[in-house]
């Protein structure tokens, strides 16, 4: 299983804003930290602003910062929202042959839950927890 890139940028974006937590942070500044394009970032932004982890201002002054505190933002609620809530085969789509004697589809979908489980663990507080994180977002941006 690969998460997108999409999910990728999106927990990059929540690193940054975290650890950012005294002002304001802009997308071309995200943008510049992490060598990705703003408009790829705007995206990202506009869908975490959307399901209410982001605060985005307009204008001269504008900026992105969290909506909630590092300890409420789940990781597996930000995981399961960038990538979706489907299965990882959807044997329904086409014909098979299998239909009715397969069981990948239960298994994949028994360790996909496991997955998510494992994130429901953690939230971006926990994730913020090791210093050398901060300090590295602070000294090479």
């Amino acid at each position: 299983m690969q998460l997108s890139r999409f999910t990728d940028y999106t927990l990059r974006v929540l690193f940054y804003v975290a650890t950012n937590d005294d002002r304001l942070v802009t997308l071309s500044e995200i943008a510049g930290c992490y060598e990705i394009s703003v408009e790829h970032l705007r995206k990202v932004v506009h869908a975490l602003s959307k399901a209410g982890h982001l605060e985005t201002f307009r204008g001269k002054n504008g900026g992105i910062r969290l909506a909630k505190a590092p300890r409420d933002i789940n990781i597996a609620q930000i995981v399961g929202e960038a990538e979706g809530y489907h299965p990882l085969i959807n044997c329904g789509e086409q014909m098979c042959r299998l239909t009715g004697f397969c069981s990948l589809q239960n298994i994949l979908g028994e360790a996909q839950k496991a997955f998510m489980q494992v994130l429901e663990q953690y939230t971006l507080e926990d994730m913020l927890r090791n210093p050398k994180m901060a300090e590295s977002l602070i000294q090479s941006c």
